[in-house]
C-alpha cells in the first residue's frame, strides 16, 4: 500500500471509493462524495490523501479547516474518510488517519475534530471534550485531538461543503 496526496487524475476514483464506502451506511445521507468535490472547489481541501493498492485507489481521507466560536485558529476536521468495501478491515483507514494527523502536526495545526465512532477514533488519540460542541451531534460522537498546547473550545463550524447536496 502506498499513501500519497491526491492528484487530479484521482478525482473520479475518490468519488467512486467514497460512494461505495458509504452506500447503505445507516448514518449516511449519501452526499459524502459531494462534500469532497465541494471542499475541493472551495479550496478548502487542506489535506487529501489516497491509499493505493495494486494501482487501485482503495481509500481516501480529507481534512479541511473548521472554525471555533472561541476564536482559536488552526483547527481541522477529519472527514470524510472512506475505504472501498473490499479493502475494509486491512488497516487502510488507520494508516490514512495516522498519515493525515502527522501532516497536520508537521504544519503546526492546533488540533483536529471528527464526528464518528468513538471506539474507533480513540485508537488514534481522539477524545471527547465537552468544551467542543458540534450542533446537532450527540456529544459522545464528537471527538477532538489537540495537536498543540494552546487552549481551545467552542462551537465547531465545518465548511459549508459539508451541507452540499443535503435534501437534493
Amino acid at each position: 500500500m502506498i499513501i500519497r496526496q491526491e492528484i487530479p487524475a484521482d478525482t473520479a476514483a475518490i468519488r467512486d471509493v467514497t460512494a461505495a464506502a458509504f452506500k447503505d451506511h445507516p448514518h449516511s445521507d449519501q452526499t459524502e462524495h459531494l462534500i469532497i468535490d465541494c471542499l475541493r472547489q472551495a479550496g478548502a481541501l487542506s489535506i487529501s490523501l489516497v491509499a493505493v493498492v495494486d494501482d487501485d485507489v482503495a481509500g481516501h481521507i480529507a481534512f479541511s479547516p473548521v472554525e471555533l466560536s472561541g476564536g482559536s485558529n488552526g483547527w481541522f476536521g477529519l472527514g470524510p474518510i472512506s475505504v472501498r468495501p473490499e479493502y475494509q478491515g486491512r488497516g487502510i483507514g488507520g494508516a490514512l488517519i495516522r498519515q493525515g494527523l502527522e501532516m497536520l502536526r508537521h504544519h503546526a495545526a492546533a488540533g483536529c475534530v471528527v464526528m464518528g465512532d468513538p471506539d474507533f477514533y480513540r485508537k488514534f488519540g481522539f477524545r471527547n471534550d465537552p468544551q467542543f460542541i458540534l450542533k446537532d451531534c450527540a456529544p459522545q460522537y464528537f471527538l477532538v485531538q489537540p495537536l498543540s498546547s494552546g487552549e481551545a473550545s467552542g462551537m465547531v463550524n465545518y465548511n459549508a461543503a459539508f451541507y452540499a447536496g443535503v435534501g437534493e
